[in-house]
């Protein structure tokens, strides 16, 4: 997968709803014939906005495809700090309802968005009793890696975290760019050296949490086993974010889907984007987020 941005001239790609398009060739593939190919991986990574209740439906229907042709899985969740894992496990297992499940989570401190948007993969986990894997990691130290880095930071406190492998400058810019899209322009004060450097440290922390989890539960799981992992996708695409973790991992095996609205792409610019893109029907609008103390980007 590519690790840069393509900017060069390209056609449009047209793109109908309810299909999958290659972005390194433009061409459009059969989902029997795209899943056969994805189920063969070690990890799945599917990609998402976290407030679009359209992309969570169709993470829910890609887990449940997949499932059916590896019924050894594991959904890894982005939503999730390490310290919920019983929690997670519990609810897997049947021991609590729903309510008790989003207190005990602590869903509204350590997420805050709606968790109507999430339950439904959460209940098809503990319906066909798939684990569950909490990939986050307590929120200070992300904040402390941003303002020190991982040097600083004491073996104890890392919460079963590695070090992240440094950041490639095609991720650098790839990181400006979106700083720049949140406002619509690239706001002075969060450009400057010192603060962009904090917030790639902070955004690798996660990527490299996300990564440890999935790497930690393969080292111990069923060889045959298959991991899909929800995550924000601004950590996975065009290779960069939790891949290129994962590859520093040892771990070569994997796949990044992801969900778009667009009708048409521009070619050059798709490339390298993800291994393979599912056009959804035109997404309800956002829901809101409550207050909280996210865990996460």
């Amino acid at each position: 997968m590519a690790e840069a941005i393509h900017t060069s001239a390209s056609k449009l790609l047209a793109h109908l709803r309810g299909t999958w398009l290659l972005p390194q060739s433009g061409e459009a593939i059969a989902q029997p014939d795209l899943m056969r190919v994805i189920a063969g991986e070690r990890v799945v990574l599917l990609g998402e906005s976290h407030d679009i209740a359209e992309i969570h439906r169709w993470q829910l229907h890609v887990t449940a495809y997949l499932h059916l042709l590896r019924p050894q899985m594991a959904v890894g969740f982005e939503m999730f700090p390490r310290r919920i894992q019983p929690v997670l496990d519990a609810w897997v297992a049947g021991e609590m309802d729903t309510a008790t499940f989003l207190e005990k989570s602590e869903w509204a401190l350590v997420w805050g968005f709606d968790a109507e948007l999430y339950l439904p993969l959460f209940h098809f986990c503990r319906q066909q009793r798939v684990p569950m894997l909490a990939l986050n990691c307590h929120r200070p130290l992300v904040t402390r890696v941003g303002q020190v880095g991982w040097d600083a930071i004491p073996v104890e406190d890392r919460d079963g975290v590695t070090p992240s492998a440094p950041a490639t400058e095609g991720y650098r810019r790839y990181l400006a760019t979106l700083m720049g899209g949140f406002a619509g322009s690239v706001r002075p004060a969060a450009m400057e050296p010192e603060r962009f450097n904090r917030f790639i440290r902070a955004q690798q922390a996660w990527d490299r949490a996300f990564a440890c989890g999935i790497a930690d539960y393969l080292a111990t799981a069923p060889d045959d086993t298959l991991v899909v992992g929800i995550i924000g996708r601004g950590h996975l695409e065009y290779g960069h974010g939790t891949p290129y973790q994962l590859r520093d991992l040892g771990i070569d095996e994997f796949a990044v889907l992801l969900p778009t609205d667009r009708a048409d792409h521009d070619g050059a610019s798709l490339k390298g984007i993800a291994d393979a893109i599912f056009r959804l029907d035109t997404p309800e609008p956002p829901s809101p987020r409550r207050n909280s103390t996210k865990a996460s980007s």
